[in-house]
Parts: structure tokens; C-alpha cells; sequence
């Protein structure tokens, strides 16, 4: 069964007719790299100037959000704006992190680095180094996974194993079976469009995993709460 990580680039293996890909991850940060620029297509534009942070943190954020408020995050990308629910409730640990990380700044400028087409139907965003293994320096445990299923809209985490979240998650733009591994902490609310895109223009080389043909950056990221 496919699988999505964040401790390698890419780990593939066939089964069946399908593609397991990499788990969706986000291990200890590799050093900067400047990735290779992807086409920019119709229906996306340049990114705004800028260069990732990549700022570290030694330990999880304290929570700090009201978990019983209504709370959204706000993706503005070169493909278009995704705007998300999030489940404070299901996922407070999840929800705090990913508020935290987006008031320090740490999406911005940020490319995503792994699209799927085959198995799964993901697009893989949060890590700085745009290589797969990059993260904020923390790791934090698992929520929400008593049932958790993928359906077009979710936004999950990615890890590398039980207990190993970071600052990668990923966006299901179509339904995709997946075992109850990734904390779901979100519903696209609007923007499936701007996946859409994405989706429709492939995979660099062509194959079903891997980096995305589509240029896809965070110009700004940002939640409210309320």
C-alpha cells in the first residue's frame, strides 16, 4: 500500500500495478538547497521575492490556541489561495504547531516538493529545503487517527513513523486510500481548483512521484482563530 514519509526524498517500491511512494515525511532539517525551478503554467504565477527561513525550535510550541474555537489557515500559493478548516478539537497539538509555525514564518516561500498521480493523490508541501527531509527541529506525536480516512479535501500530516510530525503535510485533491497513519487536521474549504491545476499539469519526467511540474510556492501562510 502507498505510503507518504518525510525522512527521504523518495522511497518507491511497485505493488501490484501501483506505486508505493515515499511515506510522507519530514525528518531532521538537511542543509539549504536551492531547488530546481519547476515551469510555471497556466493558471499559476511567479512567487513573490523571498527565501524560506528555515528558523529551528529544540521543542514543540507550548499550545498556546483556544482548541475549542473555530480556526482557518490561509494558503496563498503561485497556483492559486487554499483555504482550510482545521480541527483544533481532533488535532490540538497538530493545529497548534501548524499556527505556530505560520505566524513565525516559516511557510513562506516555501515550495511543494512531492506531487502523486498514481495510488495516492497527494501534493506535499511544508518543508523548507524542498528535498523531503527538511523540518523545524521538533517532533510531536500523533492525534486523530482512531478511524482517519483520506477523502478529496483532507489535509494531513506528513511523518516518518509513529510519533515523528514536523512542519510537512499534505493536500488530497482526490480520494486516496491510505492506512490510519497521518493525523488528519483539516478540510479544504476552498481552493480544490488550485489543486486541480496542479495535479493536471504532472509530474516532472513524467512519472506518478515526484517533483511537481507545476511550480507550487507559499507566498504567505497564515491561521486565524475565530
Amino acid at each position: 500500500m502507498t505510503s507518504i514519509s518525510q525522512d527521504r526524498p523518495f522511497i518507491r517500491a511497485l505493488v501490484g500495478v501501483g506505486i508505493a511512494a515515499a511515506a510522507l515525511v519530514a525528518l531532521a532539517p538537511a542543509a539549504q538547497t536551492t531547488p530546481m525551478r519547476q515551469a510555471v503554467i497556466p493558471g499559476c504565477t511567479p512567487a513573490v521575492a523571498g527565501q524560506p527561513n528555515g528558523k529551528q525550535w529544540p521543542t514543540e510550541p507550548a499550545i498556546t490556541i483556544d482548541t475549542a474555537a473555530a480556526h482557518t489557515a490561509t494558503l496563498e500559493t503561485t497556483c492559486g489561495t487554499v483555504t482550510i478548516a482545521l480541527d483544533a478539537a481532533a488535532a490540538p497539538r497538530t493545529v497548534n504547531s501548524f499556527a505556530f509555525l505560520a505566524s513565525e514564518g516559516y511557510f513562506d516561500h516555501t515550495r511543494c516538493h512531492r506531487l502523486t498521480t498514481q495510488g495516492i493523490f497527494v501534493l506535499q508541501c511544508g518543508d523548507p529545503t524542498a528535498t523531503g527531509m527538511g523540518g523545524p527541529g521538533y517532533k510531536f506525536g500523533d492525534e486523530n487517527l482512531a478511524g482517519a480516512v483520506y477523502p478529496a479535501g483532507t489535509v494531513a500530516m506528513a511523518n516518518a513513523g509513529p510519533g515523528t510530525n514536523g512542519s510537512q503535510f499534505f493536500l488530497v485533491y482526490r480520494d486516496t486510500q491510505l492506512p490510519p497513519n497521518y493525523t488528519p487536521f483539516g478540510t479544504i474549504t476552498e481552493g480544490m481548483d488550485a489543486l486541480t491545476t496542479v495535479a493536471g499539469a504532472g509530474v516532472a519526467g513524467g512519472g506518478a512521484d515526484g517533483t511537481p511540474v507545476a511550480d507550487v510556492i507559499f507566498n504567505a501562510v497564515t491561521t486565524t482563530q475565530g
